[in-house]
């Protein structure tokens, strides 16, 4: 009997509930599905992952299977779907339990379900909650229901009364006897339908996937550059590699763990310095939590024009003002830098975002959706739950109590002032 590790978005050896459970059996199998549907044409009109985050995630997946092959496990990696390839892999490879991240989303929600019908009644599936800071089991709330609408109220009473649970190590190496074949290889952007695409120069995210390079990139902001002990001081800025910690991508793909960067953290701050820098990284961390909450909370709402507030607005839809907006034509250079950056990059701050989002949906008055969608399908650190949280945030159907509209030439005052961001994007035309 064989244990069968089904990874999602829990890219990683170290910190990994279902690696270490299905560990503790003897021969561990790993599976990856490069699931086609995730690189057609979604809903509105946006292939759902592009090529910046499929290359991400290819060179994710190369990683994961050299860290696992040190521990004698082989990681199979197909592109095809899973509720036609794992139900044949389990046959075939006398699957006993099937160990995965557990997932709550929709479409998520629907491919486990379609393998679950497939597969023998015998095979045991073992979801684990294993994309959170603060545990859904340790949170002070009895129901996901009493998840408060207003992220401080959730902040502070976890902070108060959760602790976050400490990192498991890497599991240790499985006996080299008796190992499967594994002939599978990793697909090329072409194998997925995409075309390559050559690196920007200018780019403030010129990092490769895998948990290895995550872990290089700790190694680097915390310890050797030690631009943790500045974080907040720096996080809105527009320019380079250095003025945020850029994590969101691994964190996005579960090539690292919450838990991980905030214990992290926390030796920083035993060993180095704390201050109001190192813990607006934990800060911004449980932000990421409180989205995932949401969405626990919400399911399907999230996606609905009307949001979580059930707000009703009168939303337009056009595709001339949508091309000016992705092709950074607008009459706004702030925003039309931000765009121009997503476009070449699959790169955007956390100050663009915010203009962009709240420029297409509070001035344009653009259905809200559809620039999430774009969002989704560009985005090297597309998370389902921080992109579709935050998109309802800035579209005034969100959880932002104070329902604000952000005026981007204010903004590029503030956070561009010597227009160096603008020049350094608005210097040729895209399209």
């Amino acid at each position: 009997m064989n244990n069968l590790v089904w990874f999602r978005n829990d890219l990683r050896v170290r910190d990994n509930i279902s690696l270490a459970k299905a560990c503790s059996g003897n021969q561990v199998l790993g599976i990856y599905c490069f699931d086609p549907v995730l690189f057609r044409i979604g809903d509105y009109g946006f292939k759902k992952t592009e090529r910046f985050r499929a290359r991400f995630l290819i060179e994710t997946i190369i990683q994961l299977k050299d860290n696992l092959k040190k521990l004698n496990i082989p990681l199979f990696v197909y592109v095809d779907n899973p509720e036609k390839r794992i139900p044949k892999f389990i046959g075939e490879h006398d699957v006993h339990t099937v160990f995965l991240q557990k997932e709550w989303t929709q479409e998520e929600n629907e491919t486990r379900d379609a393998v679950v019908a497939k597969v023998s009644s015998s095979v045991n599936f073992e979801e684990s909650y294993d994309q959170f800071l603060f545990h859904p089991d340790d949170i002070p709330y009895v129901s996901f229901q009493q998840i408060p609408r207003v992220f401080t109220k959730f902040r502070k009473k976890c902070e108060t009364y959760t602790r976050v649970r400490p990192v498991l190590e890497s599991p240790k190496a499985k006996p080299s006897t008796n190992l499967i074949e594994n002939n599978t290889v990793v697909p090329s952007l072409r194998d997925l339908g995409l075309s390559n695409l050559s690196n920007d120069t200018r780019t403030a995210f010129p990092f490769q996937g895998g948990e290895t390079n995550a872990q290089k990139r700790v190694q680097d902001y915390f310890w050797e550059t030690q631009k943790l002990a500045f974080y907040k001081k720096t996080r809105n800025g527009l320019v380079g590699q250095g003025y945020s910690s850029k994590l969101s991508p691994w964190l996005a793909n579960g090539s690292i763990s919450a838990r991980t960067i905030y214990w992290e953290v926390k030796e920083f701050e035993r060993t180095v310095k704390k201050n109001q820098d190192t813990y607006w990284l934990v800060f911004e961390l449980i932000w990421r939590d409180f989205f995932k909450y949401v969405s626990l909370k919400h399911g399907n709402q999230i996606f609905r024009i009307e949001g979580i507030l059930n707000k009703k607005y009168d939303w337009k839809t056009s595709k001339k003002i949508t091309e000016q907006w992705i092709s950074g034509q607008t009459e706004d250079p702030f925003i039309n830098a931000n765009m121009r950056e997503i476009a070449r990059t699959g790169w955007m701050s956390n100050r663009g975002r915010q203009n962009v989002a709240s420029f297409w949906s509070r001035v344009l008055e653009q259905d809200w959706r559809i620039g999430a969608a774009y969002f989704e399908s560009m985005l090297l650190d597309y998370d389902v739950h921080s992109n579709w949280g935050n998109w309802m945030y800035n579209s005034g159907v969100g959880n932002d109590p104070r329902n604000r509209i952000f005026n981007s030439k204010r903004q590029a005052e503030r956070y561009d002032p010597n227009g160096k961001f603008q020049a350094l994007w608005l210097q040729e035309t895209l399209f």
